[in-house]
C-alpha cells in the first residue's frame, strides 16, 4: 500500500508554535497550567517519541495536535493550515483500542470510511488493502472479541490509515500488551512506518521504546510541561537493545528522565501534606 505524501510544498507536517495550554479546576476554582510555551516542529515522514514524566503533558500535546482541544495561548498546523478542530488529516490511536466489539475486523475499518461517505465497493477495497498492510486479511471477517490485543491494536492501526492522514498520532498504543506482544507490535509498526513514510508522534513512558522507535525523542520536563531536552537517534536500524550505542544512549537521557520523576514525586507529596 502506497499512502500519498504530501510534501506541503516545504512546509513541516506539523508546526506549534509557543503553546501553552491551562485548565480550570470548578470544584476549587483554581487554574493550572499543563504546558507552557510549547514549541516543536516535525518533519514530513518523521519519526518524533515523546517521553517524560507521568503528569507532563504529554497526552495533553497530543489531544491539542488532534484537534480535541484547543491551546490557551500559541498555535499549532498540520500541513500549513492551523489546527482547529479534530480532522481525517490526524488520526489518533490509542491505547485501548476504542475499537466497535459488535462489527468485524473489516466492519471496524469500513465504519470511519462510511462516516467520510466512501462508496460501498471502495470501503471495502481499502479496508482490504490496509489489512493486508497490517498481516490480518485472514482474519478480516473476525469478531473484534476474538483477536488478541496485538491483533486488535493491528486493527486500530489499520483503521487509522485507512483515512490516509497527513499524521499518526499514537498515545501510548502498546501500554497494555504484554512484554511479547508489544515488542511484536513495535517491530511491526518499524516495518509499516518504513513502508509508508506516514509521520508519526508517538507519546510513550518507555525510554527503551523511544529509542528503538524514534528519529527524535523530546523529553517533556513537568508541571508545566515544557520541553527539557530533544535527542536525534542515529542508530542504524532495525536498531538492536543491547548494543552498547543503544544503552549509552539509554543511560544518558534516562539519567534525565530519573530527575523529572523525583521532581514529580515531590511535588505530589507536597500537594498532599
Amino acid at each position: 500500500m502506497n499512502l500519498p505524501v504530501d510534501n506541503g510544498f516545504g512546509q513541516k507536517a506539523i508546526v506549534v508554535r509557543n503553546v501553552t495550554k491551562d485548565f480550570f479546576d470548578q470544584s476549587s476554582g483554581k487554574s493550572w497550567r499543563a504546558l507552557e510555551n510549547i514549541n516543536l516542529e516535525v518533519g514530513h515522514g518523521q519519526f518524533l517519541c515523546i517521553i517524560g514524566a507521568s503528569g507532563c503533558g504529554k497526552t495533553t500535546l497530543l489531544n491539542l495536535i488532534a484537534g480535541f482541544d484547543q491551546p490557551s495561548q500559541g498555535t499549532i498546523e498540520v500541513g500549513g493550515a492551523p489546527v482547529t478542530a479534530p480532522g481525517p488529516d490526524r488520526m489518533m490511536v490509542f491505547q485501548d483500542y476504542a475499537l466497535l466489539p459488535w462489527l468485524s475486523t473489516i466492519g471496524n475499518i469500513e465504519f470511519v470510511l462510511r462516516a467520510q461517505r466512501v462508496s460501498s465497493a471502495e470501503r471495502r477495497r481499502r479496508a482490504r488493502e490496509v489489512l493486508e498492510l497490517v498481516g490480518l486479511a485472514e482474519f478480516a471477517n473476525r469478531p473484534i472479541y476474538r483477536l488478541s490485543g496485538g491483533m486488535r491494536q493491528r486493527v486500530a492501526l489499520a483503521r487509522a490509515l485507512v483515512l490516509r492522514p497527513k499524521v499518526l498520532l499514537m498515545d501510548e498504543p502498546f501500554a497494555a500488551l504484554d512484554a511479547q506482544q508489544r515488542t511484536l507490535m513495535q517491530s511491526e509498526l518499524m516495518r509499516l512506518w518504513q513502508e509508508t513514510r506516514q509521520t508519526i508522534v508517538f507519546v510513550t513512558h518507555s525510554l527503551e521504546e523511544a529509542i528503538y522507535l524514534g528519529d527524535e525523542i523530546k523529553l517533556l520536563r513537568s508541571r508545566p510541561g515544557r520541553v527539557g531536552v530533544t535527542e536525534f537517534v542515529n542508530l542504524a536500524r532495525p536498531r538492536d537493545v543491547t548494543s552498547v550505542e543503544f544503552n549509552e544512549l539509554k543511560r544518558k537521557l534516562g539519567t534525565v528522565l530519573n530527575v523529572e520523576v523525583a521532581r514529580e514525586e515531590d511535588v505530589d507529596r507536597a500537594m498532599a501534606s
